[in-house]
């Protein structure tokens, strides 16, 4: 029986890294199942041409994030359960005290939003449609709210057919419901080489295998695509292509018509996930408006208005109609109709285009905070990104970074968490999660580090 190994020409340094990340990928990928062997740990350190230290903390790394199981006289691994979801998420899963958190990726939140929710909820006490909350034909609920949402997605630069939206609950409801309706079990989606966290598991839960495409400042690169489209079977294509992704670029109206005529060329789906919708200004046309015939399309309300408003669309091709109305019955059923009332109101008062200005003007001095404080560093970043993008280079190891800024009180998110594909050290960083206050002293922490000299983690206290 042949025992799957990493690839020699996918190492990049740090080796131990790039060779725990290959085999993540991997498992997530479905390339290597539950209780298959990985190679003895000499074995592929020669395979490589790397020491055996080098293995050992790859070996290691597999084990502290959830993937392997050693067994004595037997060998390593990978584990039958799933892996340990702190490992594998960029974000602190729970707020610690003391800690400044700029790993996890929220909008700027102040009291203006606790006072929007606070008039809304004693408003709908006083006169809430009895469908909200006696309801259950989402057919019948939502004619209104639908109505609705096509003046709110012509702020995200679409007009749509009342018929083609669908009300769901959030960016990962949508994105769950179009992937099943692009791809059968078996089939394969392209996306991002650096790209969503959650596009591997999601991915691997639902049967889909995903391949990473080469990206650049502004986005999927076209050759790659058709390279990619040439020697797989791809099915559909995922985007993030305003400023949403980790790498927060922003893809030109050329690129994004390079890109549909190879998707008509392939006959790929596209789905599209505009998260930030309307927060991110002087943009192109949307992928939808390009190329309707195959665009899936994805807003919602909880990056650029509030975290709390859970609530969202999805935007199909009328072909695909039946299909989505499936898959959103047996996975949602239906969005929630308290909150997706609140996002109808605030869509027809101003509200949402309220906090939206809001959260653009906020982040616009936070962006110059960190102008401030990074100037001296090559970040990558959109004036309405809710993050920066800081890459490492071969000095900083990017587990060491990470633990280092841990241990100073900062909370920062692993690049390796975006990978799909190819990892280069990196860490991305929130510029909404937290006061201005702790955002400065955050950075001032990261800024000290970039200039220390790197220093291996000897004790984890």
């Amino acid at each position: 029986m042949t025992i799957w190994a990493p690839s020699k020409e996918g190492l990049s340094q740090p080796y131990f890294q790039a060779i725990a990340d290959q085999i993540s990928q991997a498992v997530l990928r479905g390339e290597l199942k539950p209780g298959e062997q990985l190679p003895p740990q000499r074995q592929l350190a020669h395979k490589l041409g790397v020491s055996l230290p080098t293995v050992s903390r790859a070996y290691e790394e597999l084990a502290r994030r959830g993937f392997t199981a050693g067994e004595t006289g037997r060998g390593t691994f990978i584990r039958n359960n799933n892996p340990n979801p702190e490992a594998v998420s960029p974000y602190v899963p729970e707020r610690q005290s003391g800690l400044i958190d700029l790993s996890i990726l929220k909008p700027i939140c102040d009291t203006i939003h606790l006072e929007r929710m606070k008039s809304a909820l004693a408003a709908l006490a006083v006169d809430i449609p009895p469908s909200t909350v006696l309801g259950s034909r989402p057919s019948a609920m939502f004619a209104r709210h639908r109505s609705i949402a096509v003046e709110w997605l012509r702020r995200c630069g679409l007009e749509a057919d009342e018929k083609t939206i669908h009300l769901t609950n959030g960016g990962t409801p949508s994105l769950t419901v179009a992937l099943m309706t692009a791809c059968q079990p078996g089939m394969m989606i392209a996306t991002e080489a650096t790209g969503l966290h959650v596009m591997l598991p999601l991915a691997s839960y639902l049967g889909v295998k995903v391949q990473g495409v080469q990206i650049d400042d502004c986005g999927i690169v076209p050759e790659a695509l058709e390279s990619a489209c040439q020697h797989n079977k791809i099915r559909a294509l995922f985007m993030m292509p305003n400023a949403l992704g980790p790498t927060a670029f922003l893809m030109d109206e050329s690129r994004r018509i390079a890109i549909v005529e190879i998707a008509r060329k392939h006959d790929l789906i596209i789905i599209e996930d505009d998260a930030l919708g309307p927060l991110v200004d002087k943009r192109p046309p949307p992928f939808q408006v390009l190329a309707p015939e195959r665009t899936l399309y994805i807003t919602s309300f909880t990056k650029p208005v509030m975290p709390g408003l859970r609530t969202g669309y999805l935007v199909a091709p009328e072909r695909l109609l039946p299909a989505v109305e499936n898959r959103q019955l047996v996975t949602n059923w239906t969005a929630t109709p308290l909150i997706a009332e609140i996002a109808a109101r605030w869509v027809e008062d101003g509200t949402c285009l309220e906090l939206v200005e809001w959260q653009r003007a906020s982040l616009a001095r936070r962006h110059k905070l960190v102008a401030k404080v990074m100037r001296e560093f090559p970040y990558r970043f959109h004036p309405q990104s809710l993050h920066i993008w800081l890459p490492l280079g071969p000095r900083y190891p990017e587990d060491e970074f990470v633990s280092h800024a841990r241990k100073q009180g900062v909370a920062v998110a692993r690049g390796a968490a975006f990978a799909i594909s190819e990892s280069q050290p990196a860490v991305r960083i929130s510029v909404g999660s937290t006061t201005e206050e702790d955002l400065e002293r955050g950075l001032t922490v990261i800024h000290n580090l970039l200039h220390s000299e790197p220093e291996p983690i000897l004790f984890d206290l």
